[in-house]
């Protein structure tokens, strides 16, 4: 019993741990002091809709990191995709960079009931 103890309770800090680095906002967040919003998905899942006030900077895409070291890293981002699991991976890019101050808002609809931000085409 104790190594089936031992099992869990490794087992529970590695998913505490994994579910940390993703750092996905749970509740309500306040972007009224951010440096930017980032939406990663393609340009065209932008156009078809994103948060007001949002840029966007494709992770997938070849300039990615080169547009991502362009900004300040001791400024305060906010980025989403569709599902959240674009914006896990441009956030552990960010973290790899230098940026300490990231938040994965997760997907569209979330990001917009987390920030009370509207969604807009164009």
């Amino acid at each position: 019993m104790t190594k089936t103890y031992r099992l869990l309770a490794a087992l529970l800090l590695a998913l505490v741990g994994t579910l940390g680095l993703t750092g996905c906002a749970d509740s309500k967040v306040d972007v009224s002091t951010a440096t930017a919003i980032i939406d990663v998905r393609t340009a065209a899942e932008f156009s078809a809709g994103h948060l007001e006030g949002a840029v966007n900077i494709d992770v997938e895409s070849a300039q990615f990191t080169d547009q991502i070291s362009a900004l300040d890293e001791s400024g305060t981002y906010f980025i989403y995709c569709h599902s959240g699991r674009r914006a896990g991976i441009a956030l552990d890019q960010m973290k790899q960079l230098g940026f300490s101050q990231v938040t994965n808002l997760g997907g569209l609809n979330d990001a917009a009931s987390k920030t009370g931000l509207a969604v807009i085409a164009g």
